[in-house]
Parts: structure tokens; C-alpha cells; sequence
């Protein structure tokens, strides 16, 4: 009888356990670009001294992909950075996803979906 009732206990408190671990919303900012991407837009956030930048700047020219940039050393570029907590450039929202840096496979894994072939 004490076993059964150590197991109840254990299965209760698991869970409770399993309950407060539950996926919260993510609660936006309001200069993180997220909030006016929706499900498919793209804001890239760069600067004009970065290599990386220029280079999917032209990936994304060559192969006509729609999207928006910010300027990182701009006041908006810097909120926008601060929101989305990233301290380095090209920093690619897509969608509602974040992909930091030149990360070819990340962009494709998340640009293929919405109609484009890039890399």
C-alpha cells in the first residue's frame, strides 16, 4: 500500500513538474523586427563595413529574395539589436526565426520554405 501511494505522489508531483515547464509565449519588444515579419517577411540587420553583410546582401539580390535591411549604427539598428540580443552582424529575421551570422545551411533551411533557392 505505501508503494502505491509513493508512486501516486511521485506521478502528481511530476506532473506539476511537467505543467510549470510548459512552452510560454514569447512576449516581443516593440523595436524587435519580429513584430512586422509575420510568418514569411525578411529584415536583415547589417553594416556597411561588414563583409559577410555585402556578400548575402548580394546572395539574396541574385536570387530576387524580398527583404528589408537596418543599418546597425543606426539608432533604429541599435534598438533593433538590443531587442533581438545580438551584438554582431548579418543578423537575418525570417519569419519569426533569428538566424545569427553568415550561416548558409540556417538560411537555407528557413529561406527553401518560402519559395527561394540560394545556396
Amino acid at each position: 500500500m505505501r508503494v502505491l501511494w509513493l508512486l501516486m505522489i511521485i506521478g502528481v508531483l511530476g506532473g506539476l513538474h511537467a505543467w510549470k515547464q510548459r512552452p510560454q509565449p514569447v512576449v516581443l519588444q516593440p523595436d524587435d523586427p519580429r513584430v512586422h515579419t509575420g510568418d514569411n517577411r525578411i529584415v536583415m540587420l547589417t553594416a556597411s563595413w561588414c563583409g559577410y553583410c555585402r556578400k548575402q546582401q548580394s546572395d539574396f539580390e541574385h536570387a530576387d529574395v524580398r527583404y528589408r535591411t537596418i543599418d546597425f549604427d543606426s539608432a533604429e539598428g541599435k534598438r533593433a539589436a538590443q531587442a533581438l540580443g545580438v551584438r554582431s552582424v548579418p543578423a537575418t529575421v525570417i519569419g519569426q526565426d533569428l538566424v545569427r551570422g553568415y550561416d548558409v545551411a540556417a538560411l537555407d533551411q528557413k529561406l527553401t520554405p518560402l519559395g527561394y533557392d540560394i545556396y
